[in-house]
């Protein structure tokens, strides 16, 4: 999928509003519409990449995990932990084609549950 049709491009460019937590001129994090967890937060690079097989730019990855946890920190999650995900493709789970993290917290992620 190029840019034009991109969900995540359209949030980036302000066609699509968005709770925004966090940006900076390289990416930018906000709430996700369909939290999986008490916090779930979606940071994604303001560069459209579809997924995170076709990335190439360690120090774009390296970002948005930096950025992941200064968010983390600032939330208060660091201590007691948080989940980071990145689905890739559609059998990896992937829905929108432009490369993202999921920032998930407050609440405990064991396996097996219970």
């Amino acid at each position: 999928m190029s840019g034009e049709n991109c969900i995540f491009c359209k949030i980036i460019a302000g066609h699509i509003p968005s709770k925004r937590v966090f940006e900076d001129d390289k990416s930018i994090a906000f709430d996700d519409l369909n939290p999986q967890a008490p916090t779930h937060i979606l940071l994604i690079p303001r560069e459209h990449v579809d997924s995170l097989d076709k990335a190439s730019n360690a120090e774009e990855l390296g970002d948005l995990l930096l950025a992941a946890a200064s968010i983390a920190r600032e939330k208060g999650f660091a201590e007691n932990g948080y989940r980071i995900v990145i689905n890739t493709n559609s059998d990896g789970g992937q829905t929108v084609f432009h490369l993202h993290v999921h920032l998930l917290a407050g609440r405990p992620f064991v396996f097996p549950p219970g």
